[in-house]
């Protein structure tokens, strides 16, 4: 890939990628992992964008791949993080609603944490992001409304 490309490619959607694979992993140190692995595959593809929008959904579907590789990874299922060593950090939030509203979506299964972060805080359409997790629209509104029913029960039980 041409490195001016690359530079504006980056600096664009640095933090797109970082935020999905936060969403994905749960913490900083594994997202900046899967940062740079996401834009080391971006710079050595080959690959010609149509688009900036065709950029954003290869990068996208580059990031939830890894994401799911580092999960399934024998490394991450075989190692255990000690509360001690390991430093749990979340974004700061003006409102303490907003706070808690961050970590009841992130406290969801990943199903429907991917598709409530993608659909209100990336802005993808349903259509969007069927085709970006590989999955049918169906699925995907299922899913919205399901992660939705999910924090109503949190928050109504609260």
């Amino acid at each position: 890939m041409e490195h001016d490309i690359f530079l504006e490619l980056a600096e664009k959607y640095k933090d797109t990628v970082f935020r999905i694979a936060l969403n994905y992993s749960g913490n900083y140190y594994d997202a900046d992992d899967i940062v740079q692995d996401v834009f080391m595959k971006l710079y050595l593809t080959n690959k010609k964008f149509a688009s900036d929008d065709h950029a954003k959904y290869w990068l996208i579907r580059v990031t939830i791949n890894t994401c799911k590789d580092l999960l399934k990874s024998s490394w991450k299922t075989k190692n255990v993080v000690l509360d001690d060593i390991a430093v749990t950090q979340t974004p700061t939030f003006e409102k303490r609603e907003q706070e808690d509203l961050y970590l009841t979506v992130m406290g969801l299964p990943e199903k429907y944490r991917t598709v409530l972060y993608l659909f209100y805080y990336e802005d993808f359409s349903v259509k969007e992001i069927a085709k970006m997790l590989k999955v049918k629209e169906s699925a995907v509104t299922t899913r919205l409304s399901r992660g939705r029913n999910l924090l109503k029960e949190v928050f109504k039980n609260e």
